[in-house]
């Protein structure tokens, strides 16, 4: 598995759902090796269409042939509650959103909210649409014990996500150039605009103390993880959520992020990271990463961040949904 922080979301939310006694059926794809039930259309994932309105229509459809018993729909695509909710006003369907509420979103969600609930993912993506009725706002979760636990004595930090300007790829090599401690990156570069922003802001300055090694498999990217001092987030777009920094702290690794997006919400200054005002200040708090307690980074995925929490909330919400009939 490589990039695919929603795809992990889902999947341990439909084997929550089971675990907590409840007949489940994911709509998926047929490669997907989940451990629930099972339906698909699509025969197997296909990276290059996400977000096309072919695919997904054709999903979606089949989905709602395949759940017209079911008691609720938790719905993560966004075509599907626009489907659903218009052609199937008896079924109670509930979405997420993923992503953040630009103008096009925010005017799609806020004319489906009255039919189906949303749940936002952080406070800060509901702030940026104060005017769409959101029925929750639900924190992700992981199973730590999904995680190795490190003691970071790998002796770099590291760098996750996409190779894009607002993921701050640049940003990262700035700071751990200024602190003088060796950077590892793995990201994700597939499309052009990745490998423009790759060619011109990051290639030039990668050197032995600045690698990238590509997108890797999720083995792997957990032993970064867990061999890091430190993961460096230096994000600057309203990210709804970060599931990146919650994956670090699950293996004993602190987070040093700007203060952008959900960061707040999920880094505690002083205790399992550092919200840093820029560069500079991310490389001062570089040096400071000892005082930190990779034991406390552990705790709060075993407690607040994780999976149980993450269930719990959505079954809370679906028994009052179901109960509003």
């Amino acid at each position: 598995m490589l990039y695919g922080g929603i795809e992990l979301i889902v999947d341990r939310l439909a084997k929550g759902y089971q675990d907590a006694g409840h007949k489940v059926l994911l709509y998926t794809t047929g490669d997907s090796t989940s451990e629930v039930p099972m339906g698909w259309a699509l025969a197997q994932s296909e990276g290059t269409r996400i977000g096309m309105a072919v695919p997904e229509l054709r999903h979606v459809m089949h989905a709602y042939d395949s759940v017209q018993d079911f008691d609720i729909i938790h719905d993560h695509t966004v075509m599907g509650p626009v489907y659903g909710g218009a052609l199937f006003p008896d079924l109670k369907i509930v979405t997420t959103i993923h992503g953040p509420f630009n103008d096009e979103l925010t005017d799609l969600y806020s004319r489906i909210a009255p039919r189906v609930p949303i749940i936002a993912i952080s406070h800060a993506q509901r702030r940026h649409a104060p005017q769409v009725r959101i029925a929750r706002v639900i924190h992700h979760g992981l199973n730590a014990n999904d995680f190795p636990y490190g003691d970071g004595d790998g002796g770099y930090l590291l760098f996750l996500g996409r190779m894009a300007p607002e993921k701050g790829a640049h940003r990262a090599m700035e700071a751990a150039y200024k602190a003088g401690v060796p950077l590892i990156m793995a990201a994700k570069m597939r499309e052009p605009w990745e490998f423009d922003y790759f060619d011109v802001y990051v290639k030039p300055y990668l050197n032995d103390e600045i690698r990238y090694l590509g997108e890797v498999p999720h083995e792997e990217k957990l032993q970064l993880l867990a061999g890091a001092m430190a993961l460096l987030n230096p994000i600057q777009w309203p990210e709804p959520f970060g599931l990146v920094m919650i994956e670090a702290m699950a293996c004993g690794t602190p987070v040093l992020a700007f203060p952008e997006g959900a960061a707040p919400e999920i880094v505690e200054d002083g205790k399992t990271g550092f919200l840093c005002h820029d560069t500079s200040d991310m490389a001062d708090a570089i040096g400071r990463i000892g005082q930190l307690d990779r034991a406390a980074c552990r705790a709060e995925v075993e407690g607040y961040f994780s999976t149980r929490r993450m269930v719990d909330e959505h079954l809370t919400l679906f028994e009052e949904l179901l109960g509003a009939k």
